[in-house]
């Protein structure tokens, strides 16, 4: 306990990182508030949440602010969504890929398409989010309700993007994914004092159970997380000032889940796909309208087993985009480095690739199960609010996001020559002799 509080009073201690702390809760604060502020023209009293299936995923991830049909109701999804199209735009279209390559103007031209593209999919999304509200809470004339609503919808997102940006730029860890995270942490407390209601005391073991499990399942995407394969790289001794240098042995660090979280949200994507179909066809047919209806309920067994295929598939695609052996191979034999007992270049890469290959499975593998435990929680009686933390996308996010934030503060703290806020493990801030080829 006191080496907390040491390590509490020594992040205060440095001005910079006291003030980054200080200016994340603020714009943090802004971002809940903003969720409780209802669209005009909307009763409060007579909504009703429509945030079931896979609406209730994406309400989680917003911290509620989806079923209180609030300013920021589709929070920072469609910047999400604009930017893996934007990502899968420079991989497949010879136009982007070479605005990618001419550095940081051609970053900022990416970053303004986002942006356009990030309008234009909020005005879509903004349609479809109006028709889910229920007419008894609309108040206001439908024509002038839908427009204004639109337009501050499309506001909020905007919003939300500028306050990502500015927690990056004046605050701690990653603006876009701390909002996500606190989105889905705020449901966490609501959650588990719901749960524990409802067990009562004959259910005190059981609920305790819970939690123990739930212990597991965090420490088991701790390790998904941060689990790396080491690949030995040497370099050649150098001469200098007439002595001879021994080459350095330093390491390429693999991860395990390169891919990190964007396989479940390719594959969340893909799977509200089946509920739009199935709508439009229950009046053309209605068997295969309910079937596409079933598809999309994340509680069936179709949906998760769909599920886990896709998240395999997606895990060995964005893995194969993001990293890229022969880039790797290419700069290790311009720095002089090699791998011991593999040739520079060309076989450099195949091993390199063959080792990625092999560690990508396991991961994939275990990223699908993590996908589908909130529904095996649910199933086992656990409720429907408090199963979404047992894994799935709400799980790995907020894990994410907690490491790399620790990431950030333990550079402070070493940089200033505290103690880390870790005596045991390894953040990226204690790991040493790593050399990362990108």
């Amino acid at each position: 306990m006191n080496k907390l509080f040491t390590t509490i009073k020594n992040i205060f201690a440095i001005d910079d990182l006291r003030t980054r702390i200080l200016n994340t809760l603020g714009f943090i604060a802004i971002f809940r508030l903003g969720s409780y502020v209802v669209l005009p023209g909307i009763d409060p009293s007579q909504l009703k949440s429509n945030a079931q299936g896979i609406f209730g995923v994406l309400d989680t991830l917003l911290g509620g602010a989806f079923s209180n049909a609030s300013i920021f109701a589709l929070g920072i999804m469609p910047y999400i969504s604009a930017s893996i199209v934007l990502q899968l735009l420079t991989i497949a279209v010879p136009y982007f890929q070479k605005m990618q390559k001419e550095g940081e103007s051609g970053r900022k031209k990416i970053n303004q398409i986002t942006r356009v593209l990030t309008i234009a999919i909020t005005l879509a999304q903004s349609i479809g989010f109006i028709a889910t509200i229920n007419s008894e809470a609309i108040v206001a004339n439908n024509t002038f309700f839908t427009i204004s609503s639109m337009i501050i919808l499309t506001a909020g997102t905007m919003f939300c993007m500028w306050l990502g940006e500015k927690i990056t730029d004046k605050g701690i860890g990653n603006g876009i994914s701390m909002l996500i995270m606190i989105g889905i942490a705020s449901r966490l407390p609501g959650a588990l004092i719901a749960e524990a209601i409802s067990k009562q005391l004959n259910g005190a073991l059981i609920f305790i159970f819970e939690l123990i499990v739930l212990y597991f399942i965090v420490m088991a995407v701790v390790m998904l997380t941060q689990a790396i394969r080491r690949i030995p790289i040497q370099y050649a001794k150098q001469l200098g000032g007439g002595s001879s240098v021994a080459g350095q042995r330093q390491f390429i660090p693999l991860k395990v889940n390169a891919a990190g979280v964007m396989p479940i949200i390719f594959a969340q994507s893909l799977m509200f796909i089946p509920a739009l179909v199935g709508s439009m066809w229950r009046d053309v047919n209605e068997d295969v309208g309910g079937f596409l209806t079933t598809l999309s309920d994340p509680y069936s067994f179709v949906h998760n087993l769909l599920f886990a295929f896709l998240i395999l598939v997606f895990t060995y695609f964005y893995t194969a985009i993001s990293v890229n052996p022969n880039q790797i191979a290419d700069d290790l034999k311009r720095s002089g480095g090699f791998v011991p007992g593999i040739k520079p270049g060309l076989a450099t890469s195949e091993f390199i690739d063959d080792v990625l290959s092999k560690i990508t499975l396991p991961g994939a593998i275990f990223l699908a199960i993590i996908a589908i435990l909130p529904t095996f929680a649910f199933q086992l009686g656990v409720s429907r609010e408090f199963s979404s933390f047992f894994g799935g996308t709400s799980l790995i996010i907020m894990v994410g996001v907690v490491l790399d934030t620790m990431n950030q503060i333990e550079s402070y703290l070493l940089m200033k020559h505290y103690d880390g806020m870790m005596k045991s493990g390894k953040l990226k801030g204690r790991t040493q002799n790593i050399a990362i080829a990108s």
